[in-house]
């Protein structure tokens, strides 16, 4: 997280460890197998908050509200250079965030969305997997520097906006009560 992918090197690492690069290797086969774990377990890590997030949230609001904190303490810690090294470098790690994470994001979203209509707090004609798989498409556009360089826009700022806009787009009048009232409680 804090030198990006490409330029820390098993040597780094092991040091890092206290271990050998011979104790490193019997544990992951190479740079790329290391990588590949380290990305399948931060996956791992985040559906489990995830999942807690949706089952301990009282309604469809507070749920995507408190997703949307989550996404950006992880947005923070990430740096640009993380996203471009795997992209550019470890395409199967990469794969694994796109196919697998992407997808269960998404069914998060339409979940969400789903029990926002059952709870009156979504608009009933919203079309929830569409609605899903364009906000992960939006989540990429948020993540794009060349859109919104970090010199001129703060993830924060991104973020914000983007809830803003989303629960605007799909939103009840009841929902949009119900949300500036979590928002006023939490300020």
């Amino acid at each position: 997280m804090t030198y990006g992918l490409k330029s820390v090197s098993m040597d780094d690492i092991s040091r890092k460890l206290g271990i050998s690069k011979k104790t490193l290797y019997q544990h992951v086969g190479n740079k790329n197998d290391l990588v590949k774990q380290v990305i399948q377990k931060f996956i791992g890590l985040q559906h489990e908050v995830i999942l807690s997030i949706t089952n301990e949230s009282s309604d469809a609001i507070e749920e995507y509200l408190d997703l949307s904190r989550h996404f950006l303490s992880t947005i923070r810690q990430m740096k640009p250079t993380i996203t471009y090294d795997l992209q550019k470098y470890y395409s199967d790690s990469w794969n694994i965030i796109t196919k697998d994470h992407f997808n269960f994001l998404q069914n998060v979203i339409q979940k969400n969305i789903e029990r926002g209509i059952d709870q009156e707090l979504y608009r009933q004609n919203v079309n929830a997997d569409i609605i899903a798989k364009l906000y992960i498409s939006k989540n990429h556009a948020i993540a794009d520097e060349s859109l919104f360089p970090l010199q001129k826009y703060s993830k924060d700022e991104l973020l914000i906006e983007f809830v803003k806009y989303h629960l605007h787009g799909i939103a009840s009048a009841k929902g949009i009560k119900r949300m500036k009232t979590i928002l006023k409680k939490q300020l």
